[in-house]
């Protein structure tokens, strides 16, 4: 083993040891459970602007609720920090390994909250679907997602064995995997069928069922974009796709009272995870990934289209609503080249 080599794994181990303190699994936890109050937070702000129980002002109980979460988690990860310095010999390695956007994007919340509040002071306050596209909004969620990602990126530098992949381990990591999917749902509520049920169920033009099929593709790349890049990383535990989509399909379907739609979406997580444990998909397992690619988002939005007639009926033909479902099951596979490409046949001569 040459020198250089031994040097490097040596460097490795002293950062290793440096690290210590709090950090590890039991941090995720902590962060895991902060992040999704941060999450909830958002949400609740959002359904009380969808009930118009927020008046024209920036100080309202719903903000002091978001904001309160978000406090929760810096002062989480800022004690962390000044806690680890004591063990350390430099701030760069007191931070909990996979929290270092975190610590950047705890002072950039800040800084967007207090910019929210000068946009408002300038331009006044959004209407309609102003809120999701205002600048200072951006930066808020762009912030919060570089906090509420971190027990995410924590998990996937872990050097963890694949036995060791189960709830105990695995479940901040997903959490925050929810909390970062969700964030990207809310921000995308203008374009979603969940949230869009009676424009979706009531479409009769031409236009409106265009606008309707967007809504259920674009929702299909976030949602199978997630589903993809879980599996780049873990073997998942039984249940974790029933967790993901019925908590996600339940936060987006009460911001207009839509919550006929949660049954659906359980029955479809939970196909999910029986396809899951039965074909078993991996990169390592391409046939088996493109498979459950296919089948997920069509079995998905196969239930919401179906929830839909049950419990209201809709104006889409048959045409209409099962093209749009087997267009997800195209999409699917399509996103899954980008996590595993075809192999290629060009040998290296040089």
């Amino acid at each position: 083993m040459s020198r250089s080599i031994i040097t490097g794994e040596q460097n490795a181990r002293s950062a290793v040891t440096e690290r210590i303190g709090i950090g590890g699994i039991g941090f995720d936890r902590l962060m895991a459970v902060l992040c999704c109050a941060f999450v909830g937070g958002i949400y609740l702000d959002g359904w009380a602007h969808d009930h118009g129980l927020v008046d024209q002002t920036f100080f309202t109980p719903w903000h002091a609720l978001l904001y309160a979460a978000y406090l929760a988690c810096a002062l989480a990860l800022l004690g962390a920090v000044i806690i680890n310095r004591r063990h350390t010999q430099s701030w760069r390695t007191a931070i909990p390994q996979g929290y270092e956007l975190a610590l950047l994007g705890v002072p950039l919340f800040l800084a967007a909250a207090e910019g929210d509040l000068v946009w408002h002071t300038l331009f006044g306050f959004e209407v309609g679907i102003e809120p999701l596209l205002s600048p200072s909004h951006l930066l808020l969620a762009f912030s919060g997602v570089l906090i509420q990602s971190s027990p995410l990126r924590a998990a996937w530098r872990r050097a963890d064995p694949v036995a060791s992949h189960g709830w105990g381990t695995l479940l901040p990591a997903l959490l925050s995997l929810l909390a970062v999917f969700s964030v990207f749902t809310f921000f995308t509520e203008f374009a979603h069928p969940f949230v869009q049920t009676r424009v979706m169920a009531a479409a009769r033009s031409s236009d409106e069922q265009s606008w309707g099929v967007a809504n259920v593709l674009l929702q299909a790349c976030i949602l199978m974009g997630f589903v993809l890049l879980a599996l780049r990383r873990w073997r998942l535990p039984l249940g974790t796709f029933t967790l993901i989509f019925t908590v996600n399909g339940a936060l987006m379907s009460v911001l207009l009272d839509q919550q006929r739609l949660i049954a659906g979406i359980f029955l479809a997580g939970i196909f999910a995870d029986l396809l899951y444990w039965v074909v078993q998909p991996a990169a390592e397992r391409v046939g088996a990934l493109r498979l459950f690619a296919l089948c997920v988002p069509l079995v998905y939005f196969l239930g919401y289209f179906v929830t839909l007639m049950l419990t209201g009926g809709i104006n889409w033909s048959i045409h209409l609503w099962l093209g749009a479902s087997v267009m997800t099951a195209i999409i699917g596979p399509g996103l899954s080249y980008l996590l595993v490409p075809p192999a290629s046949s060009v040998m290296n001569t040089g």
